[in-house]
């Protein structure tokens, strides 16, 4: 017969430990609406600037995690959508940037230069 076990109240909780993906999640959470950033901008932001490939992988898990993250607006360095054969249709990562007004031409962001979000400027550190 098992016991059930309760947090005592008196003590504090252990502090929730993050992981790779998790920490990629918030700060995509947090890039606003008509902007996209970077798998290598995310990556230098949380301090492993050749991580790249694993923001990618980060974002492939997205879909199924809550809060939503907005995987949609992260694209590679030029601006190429190469992320869209892991959205549900291969055109809907497309739909979704031009729901926010960010125009698609060819498969890249077109002004993404302007449009970029760059999380070492945007968030404190």
């Amino acid at each position: 017969m098992r016991t059930k076990v309760t947090a005592d109240p008196n003590k504090p909780a252990p502090p929730k430990e993050y992981t790779f993906f998790q920490d990629v999640f918030e700060v995509v959470r947090q890039v606003p609406r008509g902007r996209v950033t970077s798998y290598g901008a995310i990556a230098s932001y949380l301090g492993t600037r050749l991580s790249a490939r694993m923001v990618g992988w980060a974002m492939n898990a997205a879909h199924g995690s809550g809060p939503k993250v907005p995987a949609h607006r992260v694209v590679n360095r030029n601006g190429m959508l190469t992320g869209k054969s892991h959205f549900a249709t291969p055109t809907l990562m497309e739909e979704l940037l031009k729901k926010e007004k960010v125009l698609v031409k060819d498969d890249k962001i077109v002004d993404f230069k302007n449009l970029f979000w760059d999380p070492c400027r945007e968030l404190a550190l």
